[in-house]
């Protein structure tokens, strides 16, 4: 087990020498699913009878066309996903539980039988308080969650699938590299070609299954990040 260990971090750290003294590289589009809806043929357009096959009339029914829709509607298009995220939550919560009991039985007069007995109790013993019994306990809860977010991002998105129900599955990526740091954005999901603007853009609370990836990769995160000695300490550590 610690040979194994000692193997894998090894093989970590040789993928982070690797990076020493270099920025961080661009992630690759070859082979992703944009890629393939990009280079993919498109469908053919339905054109009106009698209408300019040269694309010159105004009332053709392409993309071209001065009053032509211009909205992603197929695969290998590409809209504007507008992300505006401003929110915040406050939760508090208090509980508080409080019970007090008290038991007192005896027997004064059965037959004879408690006088009797009490000649054989210790002194100060009787059958007359044979049980006193006394319960107290006490609970108190307190929790308080105070989160705010804000962000405010636009990407360019590809369609990459046409569902059989005429939902659009997207995904979007963006990299920007600043000396020897690179911000990353990845937002992928379903919308609905209704909920696509005039403008070709939608929002993100419109996309279904949203997942939107907002982070970096460089110099500065690895410093900002722990070690993997201390990562691996943090769960093999009991205490």
């Amino acid at each position: 087990m610690r040979s194994l260990m000692v193997a894998v971090l090894a093989v970590s750290g040789c993928g982070k020498l690797e990076q020493v003294g270099r920025a961080p590289e661009f992630t690759g589009l070859e082979g992703t699913d944009q890629h393939y809806a990009m280079y993919s043929a498109a469908l053919p357009e339905d054109v009106p009878a009698g209408a300019a096959s040269d694309g010159s009339s105004l009332w053709t029914a392409g993309t071209d066309s001065l009053f032509g829709d211009r909205r992603a509607a197929q695969r290998g298009d590409i809209l504007t996903v507008v992300i505006e995220i401003d929110d915040s939550a406050s939760i508090s919560n208090s509980t508080g539980r409080s019970r007090n009991g008290k038991i007192n039985g005896g027997v004064t007069d059965l037959l004879g039988i408690p006088q009797k007995l009490d000649g054989a109790l210790p002194d100060g013993a009787s059958m007359a308080d044979a049980v006193n019994m006394d319960s107290s306990s006490t609970f108190k809860g307190q929790g308080s969650v105070a989160r705010k977010e804000k962000l405010t991002l636009r990407v360019a998105a590809t369609v990459v699938e046409e569902l059989p129900n005429g939902v659009l599955r997207i995904e979007g990526q963006q990299e920007v590299r600043v000396n020897f740091e690179m911000r990353e954005l990845i937002v992928t999901g379903y919308v609905r070609p209704n909920d696509i603007s005039r403008q070709n853009e939608i929002t993100y609370d419109k996309i279904a299954g949203a997942r939107i990836a907002y982070g970096g990769r460089g110099q500065i995160t690895d410093v900002q990040q722990p070690t993997y000695g201390q990562q691996v300490a943090d769960i093999v550590m009991p205490f």
